[in-house]
């Protein structure tokens, strides 16, 4: 069962900031191993998708910015892609994620930094892209980090959001649900021993914007070109949006 502190994180209350750096920074050692486990490792594909939809091909020396990065498997990957040679600037608050991800860091041009996604230490319009993967719904004030990120990127750069969704077929929807709330929680309470971190996330799922909402705040926060995928039928979705 969620605390009152827990429940009023996952309504996007005041409380979310603290809550959300401090789950994620006790549950950063077993985080890796969770996150393949409860997806059945279909995450790694997601990911792949998401960094294929960056069109970092088109700007392969540039610096690209890994929000939300957590143990920094998104910027770990794209490092490695054949033919980049750019480097990725890997940002989260809860320092303790990106210290359990130091390893996959080491011998690429790739820099974890502690820092918000509300006030990132990047000049305006210097990237040549970003990319988050299931981070930007933890974030206290997302209309506020989606412009955060646009003011970061340079013109025609992408921003790539892949997050968890809630699918539109009802057959699908009771079956996600059932696991995201029954058996997601269970296995991650003995897995990582944490009583309520993963209760809390398949709420901040569910209260998530659907897919045409999302594009909507994108464009409202000044991206051109928006337009998203969905994944896994609706479980997963990947945005893109472009600064013009």
């Amino acid at each position: 069962m969620l605390t009152a502190e827990a429940q009023a994180a996952a309504a996007g209350g005041p409380e979310k900031r603290a809550y959300v750096r401090r789950i994620f920074s006790e549950i950063a050692p077993r985080y890796d191993l969770l996150n393949h486990v409860l997806s059945l490792n279909i995450d790694r594909a997601w990911r792949r998708r998401a960094i294929a939809a960056l069109g970092w091909p088109a700007r392969p020396d540039g610096t690209y910015l890994d929000l939300c990065a957590g143990t920094l498997d998104v910027g770990a990957s794209l490092v490695r892609q054949a033919g980049f040679r750019g480097s990725v600037v890997g940002a989260d608050f809860a320092e303790p994620m990106l210290r359990a991800g130091l390893a996959k860091a080491r011998g690429h041009a790739l820099a974890p930094v502690t820092a918000d996604a509300l006030a990132l230490p990047v000049a305006d319009a210097v990237l040549a892209g970003a990319i988050v993967a299931f981070g930007i719904r933890n974030v206290a004030d997302l209309d506020g980090a989606l412009r955060e990120v646009h003011r970061t990127l340079a013109p025609g750069a992408r921003f790539v959001i892949l997050e968890f969704s809630t699918p539109r077929s009802a057959l699908v929807r009771t079956a996600y649900h059932l696991y995201s709330h029954h058996v997601l929680p269970a296995i991650g309470r003995v897995v990582s021993g944490h009583r309520t971190a993963y209760h809390y996330l398949p709420r901040s799922i569910a209260r998530f914007p659907v897919e045409e909402e999302l594009a909507t705040r994108m464009t409202a926060a000044g991206f051109a070109n928006v337009r998203w995928e969905s994944l896994s039928m609706g479980v997963a979705a990947i945005h893109v949006g472009e600064r013009a």
